[in-house]
């Protein structure tokens, strides 16, 4: 299968069960494996934990790009669910919250920008950065997001 709805390259790809996928049999309050358990065991709590995070939902990939604009895909089609727009820049990072409920976009515009995770659907602007913002990361409960950019901060 081959995506093409972008204008301009791709920076940057993200999957909604990539923490899931991640973290396998390990959760963040400590639960799943321990050294009494069975290698089954493991393996159907990770699959349990992925269908949880699926919530009945088929996966979602979100992609980003210089075009300033990100698009959110079912994982099993080629055709785009929707296109996201409002960067004025150029689209450096893209993260799914582990909850998969909100997508987090960094652009090179200083800003960082959250998305409904199943509908794409703008949601607010983050400022505060004095340069183009490189990355951000959920914390594993959903709750928290860091951004890190250019002006060191």
């Amino acid at each position: 299968m081959t995506l093409k709805e972008h204008a301009h390259w791709i920076n940057t790809l993200a999957l909604s069960t990539d923490y899931v996928l991640r973290t396998g049999a390990f959760d963040e309050k400590g639960r799943g494996v321990t050294k009494d358990t069975t290698e089954e065991e493991a393996k159907a709590f990770a699959l349990a934990w992925y269908n949880k995070a699926k919530a009945g939902k088929p996966e979602r990939l979100v992609s980003a790009s210089d075009d300033f604009t990100l698009i959110l895909w079912e994982a099993n089609k080629s055709k785009s669910k929707i296109r996201m727009t409002g960067h004025k820049q150029l689209v450096n990072h893209v993260v799914f919250s582990p909850d998969g409920r909100f997508i987090a976009s960094a652009s090179f515009d200083k800003s960082v920008k959250l998305w409904d995770g199943n509908t794409g659907k703008f949601l607010c602007n983050l400022y505060g950065h004095l340069g183009p913002v490189y990355q951000g990361a959920w914390s594993s409960d959903s709750r928290l997001l860091v951004s890190g950019s250019k002006d060191s901060t």
